[in-house]
């Protein structure tokens, strides 16, 4: 990492970072501290430990009431095909409880000035606890976009941006998550079955733009705190702002995710517009009107939850080429539970695709496989399966589709190869449906070039983010 810093250092003399390090599994701000200089003991020590995340560190982040702040925000990945991403549309706002300096030597040991972890700063002695949403070291997200509007923020962008953030880091996280998925979930069971809320620390720049510093897995629900009574004697007070955001977000997730909400639905719709020539309504359907109420939800709130995806989609669809090249991934990995393509479902990929050619043989079709699939397997510390993971898949089709489609920038020679590929699969699914029926299919193959989101040839089971715990990190670096 030193010799990567000092050749940006050379390039821009004026950049003089500060960086960030988290030790790999860590939560609650345990074990994060700043460094000025990639070759600091401390660093090399705790890369002995343990692996490690280092990011840049953000200097010139917006303050508020002259502190530093982040934004927690709930994201509900319902689905994962088809992709179906909620927003909760009030989050917390989680404060420092010393006033900000930019970093220097001397004050980079200042975690309460630094680092917004609510563990930490609770220890503080300026933490304030408050009955208001929108005072106190943790208040609500809507709390300080008032407050911001009342400055003549245009609100709208910041939220703009922060949906976007949120869609393009989902969809990256997706590939392998439909990956894991598959390994996990039966074949063919009816969906849903699973879903995940996600928690994602965002931080806000004095230009108001919004910045990804990592993704929580399994963020806290708790919604109240440890007040000492006397020396070792603690209680559990509620916190009002936890309790408000928090609460909804479970809430509101429980009805999204409800099985019968549909059905409940469709049935409301019909008791609304009966069926033309059905005049009066039979007394079963009365009672059903009266025992069900038609809308079992109206006590309750409004949703708290919003749609970004696919309600977004076609400005994002663009992004999804990876996504797409798990489909295929996952279509050849044939062995049901298993991660890692072998080399003949590999070489099935090539033949059903129709890839190899005069200038790729099959010979070297295996070589690709060999060489990829060995440098990466000795780079994972997952060695539970042999083959080649979805990253290396990835770098082999990169390969496959430079080889094709010379002429054209990279994004265009990927979507162009998998446009191929699935246009390949779906006349194979086609000629396995007819069984044997005689007949050409007149369709064409695609032309290169950047395309939307294509159904893929092997859709998945709907399905969800398995269950399990831990912290997606967004870094410049991973250091292990």
């Amino acid at each position: 990492m030193g010799s990567q810093v000092q050749m940006v250092k050379d390039g821009d003399p004026s950049w003089k970072p500060t960086f960030i390090v988290k030790p790999d599994g860590g939560c609650q701000g345990d074990g994060i501290y700043l460094i000025k200089d990639p070759s600091d003991i401390r660093l090399a020590g705790t890369l002995q430990r343990r692996p490690a995340v280092v990011q840049e560190y953000i200097c010139k982040p917006l303050l508020i009431d002259k502190l530093k702040f982040d934004i927690r925000l709930y994201v509900l990945l319902k689905s994962l095909d088809p992709l179906e991403i909620y927003i909760a549309k009030d989050g917390l706002s989680r404060f420092c409880t010393e006033p900000y300096q930019e970093p220097t030597p001397k004050n980079l040991h200042h975690i309460f000035m630094h680092l917004t972890n609510y563990s930490l700063n609770i220890h503080s002695g300026n933490f304030v606890h408050s009955d208001s949403t929108s005072t106190g070291s943790k208040r609500t997200f809507s709390s300080i976009l008032c407050r911001l509007s009342s400055k003549g923020v245009d609100i709208k962008k910041v939220w703009s941006d922060i949906i976007s953030l949120v869609i393009k880091t989902v969809i990256a996280l997706t590939p392998e998550l439909k990956v894991f998925y598959q390994s996990d979930i039966p074949a063919g069971r009816p969906g849903p079955t699973c879903f995940q809320i996600l928690g994602f620390d965002i931080l806000l720049m004095k230009n108001l733009k919004p910045i990804l510093l990592e993704v929580n897995a399994n963020p806290s629900m708790r919604i109240e705190h440890e007040q000492e009574l006397s020396p070792g004697v603690f209680e559990n007070v509620p916190s009002l702002v936890d309790e408000e955001v928090k609460v909804a977000v479970i809430r509101d997730t429980l009805r999204l995710m409800d099985p019968l909400r549909k059905k409940r639905e469709n049935q409301s719709q019909q008791l609304e517009n009966p069926p033309a020539g059905k005049e009066d309504p039979s007394d079963n359907d009365l009672a059903i009107a009266s025992e069900g109420n038609t809308k079992p939800e109206a006590h309750l709130p409004s949703i708290c939850l919003k749609q970004v995806f696919p309600k977004y989609a076609k400005q994002f669809n663009y992004l999804r080429l990876v996504d797409r090249m798990a489909n295929l991934f996952i279509r050849f990995l044939g062995i049901k539970g298993t991660m890692k393509l072998g080399p003949t479902g590999f070489r099935t990929f090539i033949r059903n695709c129709k890839l190899s050619s005069s200038s790729l043989s099959m010979a070297a079709v295996d070589i690709l496989y060999i060489d990829i699939t060995r440098r990466w397997n000795s780079m994972t510390l997952d060695q539970r399966d042999s083959g080649m993971c979805l990253q290396a898949f990835v770098e082999a089709f990169f390969y496959l589709a430079q080889r094709k489609f010379k002429m054209l920038p990279l994004h265009q020679q990927v979507a162009s190869l998998i446009d191929l590929c699935e246009y390949h699969l779906s006349l194979l699914d086609e000629k396995r449906l007819v069984c044997g029926r005689s007949g050409r299919f007149g369709s064409r193959p695609p032309h290169g070039g950047m395309t939307q989101e294509a159904t893929p040839a092997a859709p998945l089971v709907e399905g969800h983010l398995p269950s399990g715990t831990g912290k997606l990190s967004h870094s410049t670096r991973a250091l292990s």
